[in-house]
């Protein structure tokens, strides 16, 4: 029993293996097949498509064929020199010549008042905050009582000094005295100086807690609050940023790929999408160094005075990196590829027959629809530009026009 059984599974696997092996060698039977049929019908567009290319010659050629070759309706285009344009098109954005975080003119302090808020127009010199000065006002009252102490003794050694120079006068008392008195007198007197100038420089560092704009703008982001201290820096603790909207440019990265072919001078036309304008400029500054991340250099583009844009405005750019001047350009879906390189369909005449006229071209530069072509047109020549598609070398065309 034992035997039988293995026996049949034996059988049962042998069964499963050819099943696999047929069904494998049918699929690839039905693969080639398949791949077959496919070369077979692109030979079979391939004669057929040149089975009308025959007719058609035949037609012209031998009038008396049974063959009629009608002629094709196309659209021409007289070609003439101007002057082509090639444009790296890439995207910036508006920024500020003049960005500026407010800071104190001394040392950090506690924030006592702010007195501007997002979005205010400031002036170069308006007070911006103010910090805790309790501390130097106590200074400047301290120094303020000393030199009101030593102007007393000053008006009293003056008073004593001239009391002693009225005696001198009436030779009384002696000339000792008398320059006691007077050195007391300058002594005061130096002495009240200093003091003066210490009152200075406290009063000064008291009006330190003042904290004023140095330029004239819009407050574009206020981060610091009352209580905090302040130091002006983004990088640590609250700030405040004015932006001068009056002083802008555009930046944008250009790959470095493109580096060689642009300078300061640039010729550059700039739209700004969301609010539809567009102006020309130059590019004012270019990096000297290549980003790590943007692989690529930072170019300033001046903005003219009076457009209203705002900081941080998305740009298209469009810098121009080739030009051409009295050249030939074309459209570029008139340029085919043949056998024998680019070429395009002129019109011509073969007896009085307006006919299709194959010219083999070399094209320059793309830029957008149009491509620059450097060898095989001339100015006059007319461009097939409508009905090309399908049309041979010496075919039979006509145009409304004529």
């Amino acid at each position: 029993m034992k035997r039988i059984t293995t026996i049949g599974l034996v059988i049962l696997a042998v069964s499963f293996i050819s099943s696999c092996v047929n069904s494998s060698s049918k699929e690839a039977e039905i693969k080639e097949k398949k791949a077959q049929l496919e070369k077979l019908k692109t030979q079979k567009e391939s004669i057929d498509t040149k089975i009308a290319d025959l007719q058609k010659q035949i037609a012209i050629l031998d009038t008396g064929s049974t063959i009629a070759a009608k002629p094709k309706l196309v659209a021409l285009q007289t070609v003439q020199k101007g002057d082509f344009k090639h444009y790296l098109e890439l995207q910036g954005s508006v920024d500020s010549k003049n960005v500026s975080y407010i800071t104190p003119s001394g040392q950090p302090g506690q924030i006592k008042a702010i007195y501007v808020k997002q979005g205010d127009k400031v002036h170069k010199g308006q007070l911006i905050l103010k910090l805790d000065d309790a501390v130097q006002q106590q200074n400047v009252a301290a120094v303020k009582q000393q030199m009101g102490s030593v102007q007393a003794q000053l008006d009293l050694a003056k008073s004593v000094y001239q009391r002693q120079k009225n005696l001198w006068d009436q030779h009384i008392g002696t000339e000792v005295q008398l320059q006691q008195a007077k050195t007391n007198v300058e002594t005061l007197q130096n002495q009240l100086k200093a003091i003066e100038a210490q009152v200075k420089t406290a009063q000064e560092q008291a009006n330190q807690s003042n904290v004023y704009s140095n330029v004239n703008g819009t407050v574009d982001d206020i981060t610091a609050h009352v209580g905090e201290t302040f130091n002006g820096s983004p990088l640590s603790g609250g700030y405040i940023r004015i932006v001068n909207e009056t002083d802008l440019k555009i930046t944008v990265t250009v790959p470095e790929n493109y580096v060689g072919k642009i300078s300061e001078g640039s010729p550059v036309i700039v739209t700004i999408p969301d609010i539809n304008k567009t102006f020309n400029s130059t590019i004012s500054f270019i990096s000297q160094a290549i980003g790590n991340t943007t692989r690529g250099v930072t170019a300033e583009i001046k903005v003219p005075k009076g457009m209203d844009l705002r900081p941080n405005q998305i740009a298209t750019v469009k810098i121009l990196d080739y030009s051409a001047p009295n050249s030939i350009a074309v459209p570029l879906n008139t340029v085919q590829t043949g056998e024998d390189g680019k070429y395009v369909l002129l019109a011509g005449k073969n007896g009085d027959q307006l006919v299709a006229k194959k010219r083999n071209v070399t094209i320059g530069q793309l830029y957008g629809d149009s491509i620059e072509v450097k060898q095989g047109l001339e100015p006059g020549d007319e461009l097939v530009t409508q009905g090309y598609q399908g049309l041979f070398d010496g075919e039979p065309i006509y145009t409304n026009s004529k």
